[in-house]
């Protein structure tokens, strides 16, 4: 044996091993990278999100915390080992309830839900929370996880054969979801191809500065294992990239300057075991630092030199949608609330950090790896490597968590140079702290507004300006300025209308897209003026909603009038008995309790689905193979809000043929059609609608052939496609039928882009063919004398037009609020400090009360069966909703977030004080 490395005999899920060890790794390591369980994934490496949880001779611990050494002579436990063949009832629980989203956090919450339910079968809600404290999730917001939790030992069995029969408006088990509860989903970090050579990046420390690097062959030669160093001179092709291409600016690799901290500027290519070993720091560059800016007010202050020379005054662009004459209806408004609101960067957190691996196939670069968006990732990385389309092949590993960043490249690029230039697979594995530092942030804004009514309380007018801090390059800036002029005024009728945004650069994280594309941010501007302007007109806050939400046959701001499928007014009706109930609640708790103060909030959202008056197709291809297999080549990329299975059940739906019988091609550039970005609210009801034109194509095909009417029924028998309609039946033998190059004997592929028109100078147009809608009700408790906020209740009423699969529907509301939560009381990123898990907070199991969703259904014509998105925008209520119960409890009004105790208690004092 190595002198250097420890002989190590243990049991790993029931089996004895004995293997070798360096002394000082991780234990998760040890049974990733030696062993192969990769059920156990790796967050942090700090014991900060608990998704490395395995248990150690039966007690709960991550095993990024614990020394390999001690692994010997004890029992460990994983995911894996949950079960034997057959799931176990705690996995089946997690199934039926559908606590899995994005699956990447689900084998640390089951193995430490394991440990408690082996000493507590029956566990109350407290007991679950208790044992489940230590995982971190941003996608469910925990309450599927405690319901699995706590019905994981009653008798019920998962569906049998069949239990996928039922179709749209049915809740079948996530058709991904087995791998997930399983810990055998392959996430960007899972896989690592034979003899594949380690990338780490070289990163600016320093928010703005000059570098020049050293004799880079020198350190080459000199550097054991170090097998290549890159910098943008290797570049083949253009060195730059973003999602809009006119605004795209970012290098994969910088040329002379870094604009922000953490900007890369040149990779190591090596063994993983020297580049482990490597001291960055020795690495030949040397660094001048520049003025910088991290805020808008000194980015845009007078003297302050251009971070791009060709944006003056570092405004990347702006928005505006004028309607009518607002300044003249503010004039002459019976009422009027008026103020200024500033939010924070947020950070994406998802529990999945960047990764994945690019290799050569023949002449084709292909490239596995975590994403929202491959076709994008596969036209980028091939103008950065200067190669065709075609000759970059994207193929997206499960995504453990993206929620807009992973729209952005990341390893990309990188890992293709490296696979590129030294003809050997490459593979890339972000840390905490460089996702954290290098990728894309929710945009900072800082808005004004003023929003007057009539005496009887019908808005007048309103006028918003905001500016957002995109940060050192556009990214999703200009979507930013675009949207939040659009949707600045909520879901309400305002007849005159001015709103304008800016994106801003400065030196600080590049800003990108955040579930809400800056709606979330405005909403807090609008819903909390729309409270002070109900009181001041002693109009009941959820009434003065009522009275002026849109409804059928108004114009929007932008002028667009939708005859049918407004659906808030129905959001708002289902929160009266609620809200009425909850003021009472309040009422009675408040005559009783002077420190600790009940509040009640109400806010409402809407949200345009797709892009903003410009295309955005998708397209969906399915057929049936000379075998007897229906197979749909689905490209729309699942990150946990459940288009694997939701797309499916609509395709089923307009086929007639039941999900079950659905094979499945999942995203991959060289065999899906383009079913475009996983983003704004557009998969369910853009890539819905394409597989329902795609089935119902395929069916009309199939019928015709037979020569029968759309009565008749088709099934898929033992090779063989049975058409029966009455008595009549007709076996089509497939196997005697010519197929195309695909295989398919019959087959359809439809495409579906919503119809849209392009905004004029006045912001004038019809941006979205189809909008989400939904109100929320929160009730919690303030501590007056700590500043404290704990949430009690959250009802939500969301429109969604047609829940196709209300179980995920419901897992979906739940994660927004989770995230909205976050926002208004904890999550700040701080650039250059919160660069982790334990500085940088997020909602746990803990944060997260009871929360009743409202599944509304006013069917919009456009979208798939009357669908409607939903994922994007449930968090945009929320905060704004925390922050008006607060206002509800204590007088105090917030205007800066999160709200902290500190700044509560602030709002408080000025409060008393004023009064």
């Amino acid at each position: 044996m190595n002198a250097d490395r420890l002989s190590l005999s243990f049991e790993l899920n029931g089996r004895p091993v004995t293997t070798e060890s360096a002394p000082a790794i991780r234990l998760s390591a040890l049974l990733r990278d030696q062993l192969g369980a990769t059920g156990t994934k790796v967050g942090c490496d700090a014991g900060d999100c608990g998704a490395c949880t395995v248990l150690i001779d039966g007690e709960a611990a991550c095993a990024c915390l614990v020394p390999a050494a001690e692994a010997d002579g004890t029992a460990i436990r994983t995911v894996e080992g949950l079960s034997n063949g057959t799931l176990s009832a705690l996995q089946a629980s997690f199934l039926r309830h559908g606590a899995a989203q994005c699956g990447i956090c689900t084998p640390g919450f089951l193995v430490a839900a394991s440990a408690l339910l082996e000493e507590n079968p029956q566990p109350d809600e407290q007991a679950v929370k208790d044992a489940l404290g230590g995982v971190l999730c941003r996608c469910t917001g925990y309450r599927k996880i405690i319901d699995a939790v706590m019905d994981a030992n009653a008798a019920v069995a998962l569906p049998g054969p069949g239990h996928n029969s039922g179709i749209v408006g049915a809740s079948p088990l996530r058709l991904d979801g087995e791998p997930k509860v399983r810990g055998t989903e392959l996430f960007g970090a899972d896989e690592c191809p034979e003899a594949a050579l380690g990338v780490v990046a070289i990163r600016s420390p320093y928010w703005h500065a000059r570098f020049a690097f050293g004799d880079l062959a020198h350190f080459l030669k000199n550097t054991p294992g170090l097998v290549a160093v890159y910098t943008a001179r290797d570049l083949p092709g253009e060195n730059r990239f973003g999602v809009i291409p006119p605004f795209a600016d970012q290098p994969a690799l910088a040329v002379e300057t870094a604009r922000f901290r953490g900007e890369a500027v040149a990779i190591l290519v090596g063994e993983p075991a020297a580049l482990a070993d490597l001291e960055l720091g020795e690495f030949p560059i040397s660094w001048e630092p520049l003025p910088h800016a991290l805020t808008m007010e000194e980015a845009t202050a007078d003297g302050f030199p251009a971070i791009h020379s060709e944006r003056v005054g570092n405004v990347l662009t702006g928005g505006t949608v004028r309607r009518g004459d607002a300044e003249a209806a503010l004039a002459a408004s019976a009422a009027i609330a008026t103020g200024s609101f500033e939010t924070a960067y947020v950070e994406h957190a998802y529990i999945e950090p960047e990764a994945g691996y690019a290799f050569m196939d023949g002449d084709t670069l292909v490239i596995k790896a975590c994403t929202q968006a491959p076709i994008m990732d596969r036209d980028d990385t091939a103008t950065i490597l200067g190669l065709p389309p075609e000759k970059v092949r994207v193929i997206p590993t499960a995504t453990g968590g993206g929620f807009g960043s992973k729209l952005d490249l990341s390893v990309q690029p990188l890992i293709g140079l490296a696979a590129l230039k030294t003809g050997r697979p490459a593979r890339m594995v972000y840390t905490r702290a460089e996702s954290m530092a290098s990728t894309t942030k929710r945009h900072p804004a800082s808005m004004t507004a003023t929003i007057g009514a009539d005496a009887e309380g019908h808005v007048t007018g309103m006028v918003f300006d905001g500016d957002f801090n995109t940060g050192a390059y556009a990214s999703w800036g200009p979507t930013v300025a675009t949207r939040v002029p659009v949707h600045a005024s909520g879901p309400y009728f305002t007849p005159n209308y001015r709103a304008s945004a800016r994106a801003i650069h400065t030196n600080g994280p590049v800003s990108g897209a955040f579930r809400g594309f800056g709606v979330p941010q405005a909403a807090y501007m609008q819903e909390t003026l729309y409270d002070e302007l109900a009181d001041r007109l002693g109009i009941d806050r959820l009434e003065f909603r009522l009275k002026n939400a849109l409804r059928n046959g108004q114009p929007t701001v932008c002028g667009h009038v939708m005859e049918e499928g407004i659906g808030i007014s129905a959001c708002l009706e289902e929160l009266q008995p609620h809200w009425t109930r909850a003021l009472a609640d309040a009422d009675r708790h408040n005559r009783a309790d002077s420190v600790v103060r009940r509040g009640i909030g109400i806010a409402s959202c809407w949200y345009g689905c797709g892009n903003t008056g410009i295309p955005n197709p998708s397209t969906m291809k399915l057929g049936i193979t000379a075998d007897g297999r229906l197979v749909l080549h689905q490209g729309a990329v699942d990150i946990g809000q459940g288009s694997n299975t939701v797309i499916p059940q609509i395709c089923a739906e307009a086929l007639g043929m039941p999900l079950e019988t659905f094979e499945f091609v999942g995203g991959d550039t060289a065999l899906t059609p383009d079913a475009g970005k996983t983003s704004g609210s557009r998969q369910t009801y853009i890539s819905g609608k394409a597989a329902e034109k795609s089935g119902r194509a395929l069916r009309e095909t199939i019928l015709r052939h037979a020569n029968v009417s759309d009565a008749a029924a088709i099934s898929l028998e033992a090779g063989a496609l049975v058409v029966r309609e009455g008595e009549a039946v007709r076996r089509i033998a497939l196997a005697d039928m010519p197929s195309d190059e695909n295989g398919f004997v019959f087959s359809a592929m439809e495409s579906y882009d919503p119809p849209t028109r392009p905004l004029d100078e006045n912001g004038q147009g019809q941006p979205y063919a189809v909008y989400g809608w939904g109100a929320q009700l929160v009730e919690l408790e303030v501590d007056t004398g700590l500043g404290t906020v704990k949430l009690l209740r959250i009802t939500a009423a969301h429109d969604v037009g047609r829940a196709i699969n209300p179980m995920l529907a419901e897992g979906q509301i739940e994660g927004g609020i989770a995230q909205g939560i976050g926002m208004a009381l904890m999550e700040e990123y701080v650039p250059g400090r919160t660069e982790n898990l334990h500085d940088y907070l997020i909602p746990t199991i803990g944060d997260v009360p009871e929360i009743r969703s409202i599944l509304v259904e006013v069917p919009d014509p456009e979208g798939p069966f009357g669908a409607k998105g939903l994922g994007e925008h449930v968090l945009i209520p929320t905060g704004p909703a925390i922050l008006n119960a607060i206002r509800h409890a204590t007088g105090a009004t917030i205007t800066r977030l999160p709200a902290t105790p500190d700044r509560v208690l602030a709002a408080i004092d000025k409060t008393r004080l004023s009064g």
